[in-house]
């Protein structure tokens, strides 16, 4: 049964629980000064960087960047919900969680989800044993053999099959006492038209049952077996089932997801059977709809690179072009290939060769073949430069084309030698000096820095690449080489906050944050303000609190670092900070104001405009002088 957990009691099983006995019943943790460290359960790894800090009770991958508190370690490594981790905490460590009386809409609620993971439960069941057992199952298990789907992969995947009829899954139902109401709630069922009664969803189909990575099933999927249409027909979506956040397999592929790092993603319920058969099992398909965000965010829990499989024909390439606009959106790093960000995450494309799919072609030419054109796959950046020349050719006004189709993205490469290695490979296909190239990969650059499109940032721009100045998916104090001097600046303000809270009055005196640029940071700083933690062990309460996920790896990664701080030293940080922004926003206006002057010849007016240049740095000089003088 479900129930509501009180805060006071999720502080109590916050202060009863050990986050290092947690973690060490799956990570093997060695004592390093104060922390321990160990091989981080969510990406593959040689060197040790998972570290787990028992004074403040979180953890944090200084490889793929993952952290939070004891509850998020339990929701990222066994796939748990906050309710279900804390519930599992409390039993551990005898904690007593007292019902509490919920309301109507709350037990109508809970009762609704738990109804249709039963109904789902043993609508499973029916259709699994109809396959295995039933006499009309014989044609379903015969276009299984044909498309070479094993007897084990059957049962390992619940596969089973609809009976030819109209009411032979509302009848089981029927003799149970299950309501037809609740039935349709299952999406299993639909009214007539004429309102006389229900009749079944799926009907002489080969049914795929659907399973979150807790093991319940949430839904359905249903093949025909000749050539009517539709061809498939999925559950709608209902109130424990959505379609943009759930994978087919997620509850099979994690575990290898995260043991090898890497995941494939395909588009088929038979082209993902037909990969796990072959022994490739850190694979998921999407359900009927292109890659979400929710997607992405999922994965990232288990897989570090992502390898997208498609069909050759057209449709494929489409949908293989229409993920990279998430992939913006979710942080994930495919700006570069494996070279150029080993321990990052990274995004290839595997477009297939001709009239193959994912499942004739491994059946055709093996798990072999399909991993080795998986190594040679191209990063993102390399395939929408092929898509480019393929669609535009390489004719005068073709290359201009290309050039204009590629300079977003390639202008938001932060690493430096990736972007000219991939700028000198444009210019060479091309057979135009790269000079020109850069020459205008520079121009877009400039204007993405005035123009900041990332989710994260004030001010964004819609159907724009994004400048790559996010905090989300950055570890350590200042942030990795990539990430610009800005924003790492206040990525130290934050870690000074959570490290060093003698200095929260100061900065909200100073309304430090309000200079901020990236948001996530903002929004981090200002619950820190907020939560205002005075002791260490508070940061993991304070993760607690925060819903975001990304924000909750800001936290952990910035509060897991060890700085001497001091207050004179602190304010020190702060002036410059004030300053640098202070005469950022104001002297770009007067900059600008200036240069209007001299090209007009207006004497009288620039002269003016410099005397305030001056003013305003003696009036910067001194407010940073007066910021060092507090004690």
């Amino acid at each position: 049964m479900a129930i509501f957990i009180p805060e006071e009691k999720i502080s109590e099983i916050k202060n009863a629980a050990d986050i290092v006995d947690v973690v060490s019943e799956s990570v093997i943790l060695k004592k390093a000064g104060k922390n321990y460290i160990g091989l981080c359960p969510f990406h593959s790894e040689k060197t040790p960087s998972f570290t787990v800090s028992p004074d403040k009770q979180i953890f944090h991958c200084f490889g793929c960047s993952t952290g939070g508190n004891i509850f998020s370690f339990l929701m990222k490594q066994e796939g748990l919900s906050f309710p279900a981790a804390a519930r599992h905490l409390a039993k551990r460590y005898g904690v007593d969680i007292p019902a509490r009386p919920l309301s109507p809409a709350q037990k109508k609620k809970i009762s609704e989800r738990e109804s249709v993971l039963d109904i789902n439960r043993r609508a499973g069941g029916f259709y699994h044993q109809a396959l295995l057992n039933s006499a009309a199952g014989q044609k379903a298990r015969s276009y299984l053999s044909k498309r070479g789907i094993s007897q084990k992969t059957i049962v390992d995947f619940k596969l089973g099959y609809a009976h030819d009829g109209w009411d032979h899954l509302l009848r089981f139902f029927s003799d149970k006492r299950i309501s037809p109401m609740l039935l349709e709630k299952s999406g299993l069922i639909l009214p007539r038209k004429n309102k006389s009664g229900h009749y079944d969803r799926f009907r002489n189909r080969v049914i795929f049952p659907i399973f979150d990575v807790n093991m319940q099933v949430i839904g359905f999927g249903g093949r025909v077996l000749d050539d009517a249409l539709p061809k498939y027909l999925n559950s709608p979506e209902t109130a424990i089932y959505n379609k943009s956040r759930s994978l087919y397999g997620i509850h099979r592929a994690k575990d290898k997801c995260r043991a090898t790092g890497t995941v494939f993603i395909v588009e088929g319920y038979l082209d993902l059977i037909a990969l796990h058969q072959h022994g490739v099992e850190n694979s998921v398909a999407t359900l009927g709809t292109a890659l979400t965000a929710d997607h992405v965010k999922l994965l990232t829990r288990y897989a570090r690179r992502m390898i997208l499989v498609y069909d050759s024909d057209e449709a494929g390439i489409r949908s293989a072009q229409r993920c990279i606009e998430t992939f913006w959106k979710e942080h994930v790093d495919f700006r570069r290939e494996d070279v150029f960000s080993e321990d990052k995450a990274d995004t290839h494309i595997l477009v297939l060769p001709t009239g193959h799919d994912p499942d004739s072609y491994i059946f055709e030419h093996g798990p072999e073949a399909f991993m080795a054109a998986a190594s040679e796959s191209p990063g993102i950046i390399t395939f929408l430069m092929d898509c480019a020349v393929r669609k535009h050719g390489l004719t005068t006004e073709g290359k201009i084309r290309v050039i204009s189709e590629l300079q977003a993205p390639l202008a938001v490469i932060n690493d430096q030698i990736a972007q000219a290695i991939y700028i000198q490979q444009l210019a060479e296909r091309l057979g135009i000096a790269e000079s020109a190239v850069l020459e205008r990969i520079r121009a877009v650059a400039t204007r993405q820095s005035r123009a900041p499109v990332f989710a994260g940032q004030k001010g964004a721009a819609a159907g724009e690449f994004p400048k790559r100045e996010t905090a989300t998916s950055n570890s350590g104090l200042a942030g990795p080489p990539g990430v610009n001097a800005g924003i790492r600046f206040e990525r130290q303000i934050i870690a000074m906050m959570l490290q060093f809270p003698e200095i929260l009055p100061e900065i909200n005196r100073l309304s430090v944050l309000k200079y901020f640029e990236n948001s996530d940071l903002e929004s981090v700083g200002n619950m820190v303000l907020k939560f205002n933690p005075t002791t260490g062990d508070q940061v993991s309460e304070l993760i607690s609190r925060i819903e975001n996920e990304a924000q909750q790896t800001i936290v952990a990664s910035l509060a897991m670092e060890d700085e001497s701080w001091n207050k004179k030293g602190c304010l020190r940080l702060l002036a410059k900070f004030v300053d640098t922004r202070q005469k950022h926003r104001s002297g770009s206006l007067l900059e600008e104001q200036i240069k209007a002057a001299e090209k007009s010849d207006d004497h009288a007016l620039l002269l003016t405009l410099l005397n305030k240049k001056q003013k305003m740095a003696e009036r910067s000089e001194k407010q940073k002088m007066a910021i060092l003088s507090e004690k």
